[in-house]
């Protein structure tokens, strides 16, 4: 799998992913600097280039095939990449970011799992969505979006879940 990083992808999921985890981070009162830049450059780095990079395996993987049961395997694969492992990594990030470094425990796992499937109804709505709507060039920014607003949810998730 050839490895890209496209200049929209950096701009867009820094800002974009900066925006969604600012906010969260604002509501529950953990604002801080190194957890805005840390979040800014993991969006426009780590996650630029593994996101894009899965949805164009995805559609190399799900090919010319139409009909609604390519569609929903687009759309499972992708739930399946932004699985409870996933999601405990970002949350891992978050508090890695915050300094908040005893909190970090295998806790994280319980909150990513209850946080996925809190989401499983809005995440398969959502990934359909990206994946079948959405041409392959916006996928990564129409993702960012859908993952601000995730993000805000799984910076709560860890309030509600823990």
């Amino acid at each position: 799998m050839k490895i890209t990083l496209q200049r929209t992808d950096v701009i867009y999921g820094g800002l974009i992913y900066l925006l969604g985890d600012t906010s969260a981070a604002i509501l529950l009162g953990e604002f801080g600097w190194l957890r805005l830049l840390g979040i800014t450059f993991i969006g426009a780095t780590l996650y630029a280039i593994e996101v894009p990079a899965y949805f164009r395996w995805i559609d190399k993987t799900v090919t010319a095939e139409t009909g609604f049961f390519p569609k929903l395997k687009k759309t499972v694969l992708a739930i399946l990449y932004f699985n409870p492992i996933w999601i405990a990594r970002h949350l891992l990030f978050i508090k890695l970011l915050s300094l908040q470094f005893d909190q970090i425990n295998f806790g994280l796992l319980n909150i990513a799992l209850l946080s996925f499937l809190g989401t499983i109804p809005v995440g398969i709505l959502g990934n359909y969505v990206i994946q079948n709507l959405i041409k392959i060039d916006w996928r990564y920014i129409a993702s960012c979006i859908f993952s601000a607003l995730m993000a805000i949810y799984y910076a709560l998730s860890a309030t509600l879940f823990s």
